[in-house]
């Protein structure tokens, strides 16, 4: 019975399983570096072996090895099924549109910050500010929740979203690019700015004088089904998650491998935790639990933009267990933003603040072995001017 690779394209599937059905499926595969068994099929169609099928392709490989009628048991790295193919751009950078351009755009750069890369630590940042909508990770989120819904068909008239700024530009961008109305949600602890950014764009923004909790989406989602609009809700779709998976964290991989790095450890925020899970899971799973995940939270009675605490609910931070969550204060994440302004000369955003500042705390308490790790800056800092404004007149008064 013949085992051959076919292009994922080609193959169908009737039905489909959710994440959670597959989830260990996945970390198995990368545990192992590949699968183990066939995917069975009849003229395209998978007849046996659903959940490998779904694992592989929420991991965006280019090609399943199938057999006809049932499955064989046989290995298959990674490699050949073409798991790296789809983060590798176009090095002339050359592209028809803007949608093609943030896909394009991949993989976000990934540096050396000279200024805490001492005393043993290698400290490297991957900068998500070069995403061209919102200039944020949530670039990805936005595309890849607004394309998906939009292949299905279940994009009508108009998109409604609850967002802290980001996922709301971003969609906003590709509701503009598609000619569909954008409705966003803000609490009223995000900056003035965003208002401008996004009614720049041509959506309409509403304010709530509530913070972003599941009473805060219920409003959202009691509005889009009163009004025929559709919710992607980024707070409960697990396309968020599989985005990270397929892409972010794909992407940091090849980075850092080709540099010959194992990373100690990746930190970054935690908002959605759709990026900090995706890549919790696949670098423990894939380097078999060398690899440690921080997460990073506001303190108890602060607000940083982007960033919620654990309790107040996050549907993917099971799938993957965290080393630790540190706790930072509003004030620390802007002079932490102001630091690395002043000493690496990019301005990069409170949330990326606040992971610097995690670092640095784990650092001074004796916490980190020496060796590399990776901060994930979510976006830059030109969405905060309000912020840095305030922070230098205190200390202008001081």
């Amino acid at each position: 019975m013949g085992v051959r690779l076919v292009e994922i394209g080609l193959l169908r599937a009737e039905g489909s399983l959710e994440l959670a059905d597959v989830v260990d499926v996945v970390k198995r595969i990368l545990w192992e570096g590949g699968v183990w068994r066939t995917v069975a099929v009849e003229g395209g169609r998978v007849v046996d072996g659903l959940e490998v099928y779904e694992a592989l392709r929420r991991l965006g490989v280019s090609r399943v090895p199938v057999s006809d009628g049932r499955p064989v048991d046989v290995f298959v790295p990674l490699d050949l099924l073409g798991f790296f193919d789809e983060i590798r751009g176009d090095p002339y950078r050359v592209y028809d549109g803007t949608v093609e351009l943030l896909r394009g755009n991949w993989p976000t750069p990934l540096f050396k910050l000279s200024s805490l890369s001492r005393g043993g630590y290698r400290v490297w940042a991957k900068w998500e500010a070069f995403n061209p909508f919102s200039w944020s990770i949530k670039d990805r989120v936005g595309w890849y929740m607004f394309t998906k819904a939009l292949g299905e068909g279940r994009l009508p008239h108009a998109v409604y979203e609850a967002t802290s700024t980001n996922t709301g530009i971003a969609l906003a961008s590709m509701a503009a690019v598609y000619g569909i109305k954008a409705r966003l949600y803000l609490p009223s602890a995000a900056q003035k700015a965003s208002d401008v950014i996004l009614k720049v764009l041509g959506a309409e923004v509403v304010r709530k004088h509530k913070p972003v909790t599941v009473d805060f989406i219920g409003d959202v989602e009691h509005d889009a089904a009163r009004d025929g609009a559709s919710h992607l809700n980024q707070f409960e779709n697990d396309w968020n998650f599989e985005v990270h998976l397929r892409y972010t964290a794909k992407e940091l991989d090849l980075q850092l491998s080709r540099r010959g790095i194992l990373p100690r450890a990746i930190i970054g925020g935690l908002g959605t935790s759709g990026h900090m899970s995706a890549l919790a899971l696949y670098f423990k799973s894939r380097y078999r639990g060398k690899v440690r995940v921080v997460g990073v939270q506001p303190a108890r009675g602060h607000v940083i933009s982007g960033l919620r605490r654990v309790e107040t609910g996050m549907k993917w931070i099971h799938m993957a267990e965290l080393d630790k969550v540190v706790d930072i204060t509003r004030e620390e994440a802007v002079e932490a933003a102001v630091r690395v302004a002043r000493s690496e000369g990019i301005l990069i955003g409170l949330s990326s603040g606040a992971v610097t500042k995690a670092f640095e705390k784990l650092a001074q308490e004796g916490r980190l072995e020496e060796g590399d790790y990776v901060l994930v800056y979510p976006d830059n800092g030109l969405k905060y001017l309000e912020q840095f404004k305030e922070h230098l007149k205190r200390r202008s008064k001081a």
